[in-house]
């Protein structure tokens, strides 16, 4: 949970300078970061790290703690091997082992971590489905049908309401809460979308057998693409494909609200602080005054796109990947004195 929110109230304030200082110039892997922050390479599509060939296409992502050290786990939106894999670092931020946490799976694309310490990870294809992973490697990966067969893209728990909020990769694509029946087990519940009128209805038919999930309610409301979502502090943020947007749900108040446009995924620090990748290889630093800033900028992967933007357990270390296609992508670490 972060220490501060988001304002909620007032537009963004773009421009300025961030809380880090102006950006440097680009490094030796193509990061330019403010005084005092360091970037590396720890992955790269098609080549070996702790002895495991890193997965193409890295999607969604999310860590998790591991004694005194932690876990990276990243999705593969590839059609078919998709899956998912797992980086296990050490407490000097070495990589101690790489692993698959789940294979054999349909365009894996974003995703979300539980407070449980699980990965959901969705499958973006026609009927996909949630996978629910052990980031540890010690359980087999297990289908949570109930949480519906569409599109999936993106999932965020809220553990105030007890709800998982999901996103759905479709021109006319929906906005979904799945409520456990007990909340930690998601073997079994109640699938619910938000319709135009604020409140929620449940959806009569997850399994979708004959009509998709998102035209079961006439009241649904629909949204062109539904991307990234992640929860913070009361607020389920999500992103839009077709237009860019940055939506915030207030979960508190159950209203929604558009904040911006040009970001495609999203993450916060302990801090309170946003963290938007945008359109361009940028990532931009939203506080909680809703003051925008850069925080960072890739050169040298034009017409790449970040994604699986996620903190280290202790805050002090950031990831992302940038990937181009279905075949060429790197996975990045960003270390630094981020704020507390």
């Amino acid at each position: 949970m972060s220490h501060k929110t988001l304002l909620r109230t007032g537009p963004l304030l773009p421009g300025g300078v961030s809380p880090y200082g102006p950006l440097g110039l680009p490094g030796a892997v193509g990061l330019a970061l403010p005084s005092g922050f360091t970037g590396r390479v720890v992955a790269r599509s098609g080549h070996k790290v702790a002895g495991l060939t890193w997965h193409a296409a890295p999607d969604g992502g999310a860590c998790f703690p591991d004694g005194d050290g932690w876990i990276y786990v990243s999705n593969s939106e590839l059609p078919l091997l998709g899956g998912a894999s797992a980086l296990r670092f050490r407490g000097d931020g070495s990589v101690g082992d790489a692993y698959r946490i789940l294979s054999g799976t349909d365009l894996n694309c974003a995703g979300g971590a539980t407070p449980w310490h699980t990965w959901l990870s969705c499958e973006l294809g026609h009927r996909g489905r949630v996978f629910e992973c052990d980031p540890y490697g010690a359980r087999a990966a297990r289908p949570r049908l109930a949480m519906g067969r569409f599109k999936h893209e993106a999932a965020a728990c809220d553990p105030e309401r007890g709800v998982v909020y999901m996103t759905e990769d479709e021109p006319d694509g929906c906005f979904y809460r799945f409520r456990p029946g007990d909340w930690g087990d998601l073997t079994e519940g109640t699938l619910e979308v938000l319709c135009s009128s604020g409140g929620w209805r449940v959806v009569p038919s997850p399994a979708a057998l004959l009509q998709e999930t998102r035209h079961q309610v006439e009241d649904a409301r629909h949204f062109d693409g539904g991307d990234g979502c992640h929860y913070a502090g009361g607020v389920c943020y999500f992103t839009t494909k077709s237009d860019t947007g940055l939506w915030a749900y207030d979960a508190q108040t159950s209203t929604l609200d558009r904040l911006c446009e040009g970001v495609r995924a999203i993450t916060a620090a302990p801090s309170g602080d946003l963290y938007v990748a945008r359109e361009t290889t940028q990532i931009d630093v939203i506080a909680p005054d809703r003051a925008v800033t850069p925080f960072l900028r890739l050169e040298g992967h034009e017409g790449a796109e970040l994604t699986g933007l996620a903190f280290s357990p202790r805050g002090d270390r950031l990831y992302f990947s940038a990937r181009r296609g279905r075949t060429e992508g790197h996975t990045f670490e960003v270390t630094g004195p981020f704020r507390g």
